[in-house]
């Protein structure tokens, strides 16, 4: 066990510091995993726009941006994402898994937040403050963490997961091929030698 350097962070400060103090100001990559991903708004000034528009934004000035989620989007998230031609071409990547739960973005391979919050307004979005899901999440710059995470990530969106997993027959999208089958050929039972007597 060793020290690791975090900041524990809750309710609107996850917003401030997760979405508008980091993931707005990505230069190279921005990796989530989430639970859910709904159409979650983001204050830009005074009004309100959809976290896909930043989306939109992030890959129009080249950001690898990934999502990893377990159930299908919402719809309204899917309808404003289906009028973003660049996200579709590819500029924001989405791949499911039913077995995804944990909370993450990591932010330039250099800062990560692990916690609670999903990718929707009640959790990292811009809700009012008796209205969002009470959440608590730590941010760190710890290389080793964020190693960590970074594997678990890749390991799931390359499919490495998908071989062995026990839920590949309800997936709705199995990244990787399948475990090869077990033969049917079966051994007979090995043979003894007869002891020696003397």
């Amino acid at each position: 066990m060793r020290a690791v350097q975090v900041e524990l962070l809750s309710g609107a400060e996850l917003y401030r510091e997760v979405v508008l103090g980091r993931l707005a100001h990505a230069r190279e990559s921005v990796w989530i995993a989430t639970a859910n991903v709904k159409a979650m708004l983001i204050q830009d000034g005074r009004r309100f726009r959809p976290v896909v528009d930043l989306f939109d934004d992030l890959a129009s000035r080249g950001v690898d941006l990934r999502v990893l989620h377990a159930e299908l989007p919402s719809r309204p998230f899917r309808a404003a994402f289906d009028r973003r031609e660049r996200l579709v071409r590819g500029g924001l990547a989405l791949k499911i898994c039913p077995r995804v739960h944990f909370k993450a973005v990591i932010v330039d391979g250099a800062w990560a937040y692990l916690g609670s919050a999903n990718l929707t307004g009640a959790g990292l979005g811009a809700k009012g403050p008796h209205r969002r899901n009470f959440e608590l999440g730590v941010v760190t710059e710890d290389f080793a963490v964020i190693d960590q995470v970074t594997a678990l990530y890749e390991s799931i969106w390359g499919g490495a997961e998908c071989a062995n997993c026990q839920l590949r027959e309800i997936c709705p999208d199995p990244l990787g091929p399948p475990a090869p089958r077990r033969s049917d050929i079966r051994l007979g039972r090995s043979r003894r030698m007869p002891k020696h007597r003397d």
